[in-house]
């Protein structure tokens, strides 16, 4: 399979779950997979990142190399895809004490902004209440940010920052 034919083929769940059985545990193909999601196509790395989701929920271990270049690649301008699939995979990951400080302040920044979409936001504010766990002192900021948003947040935003506030309440 050439990886980035195979991704540009289409934009489908199947495509998505194909491309990742291809990859299995393969570190080569998974490098070949990482290089066209860092890489600067935007519709190669948006489709690129629904499968390197799939891949580290598979595989959990493959993403273990490439969590600084995931972390900092969200300091890029890239697309909702990217960032919703790479916030999405970063919350279920252990993130190293050396990287801590680089995807807290990321994360702080999505759920600041008034132009990000729910479910980055969502997503960012799991990878804080984990982060907390590890950082306490990061926990009253985190609070703040969700309990100043909770009154005209959508729904789902106001469903997760109420799980993360309980969440947190128990560091």
């Amino acid at each position: 399979m050439i990886l980035k034919e195979q991704i540009l083929k289409e934009n489908s769940k199947s495509n998505t779950i194909e491309i990742a059985n291809y990859i299995g545990a393969d570190p080569k193909k998974f490098q070949d997979l990482m290089s066209l999601f860092l890489g600067n196509d935007y519709r190669v790395t948006q489709r690129a990142s629904a499968v390197v989701g799939l891949c580290a929920s598979n595989h959990p271990q493959l993403i273990t190399p490439y969590l600084k270049k995931i972390i900092l690649n969200l300091k890029r301008d890239v697309n909702t895809a990217v960032k919703r699939n790479t916030v999405r995979l970063l919350q279920n990951i252990d993130i190293p004490a050396s990287l801590l400080g680089e995807a807290a302040d990321i994360c702080f920044k999505f759920l600041e902004s008034k132009q990000e979409t729910i479910a980055v936001k969502a997503f960012s504010m799991t990878i804080l209440a984990n982060i907390c766990k590890k950082e306490p002192d990061l926990k009253r900021e985190l609070q703040i940010l969700i309990e100043d948003q909770l009154s005209t947040g959508s729904a789902g935003f106001k469903n997760r920052g109420q799980k993360v506030l309980k969440q947190i309440a128990c560091y």
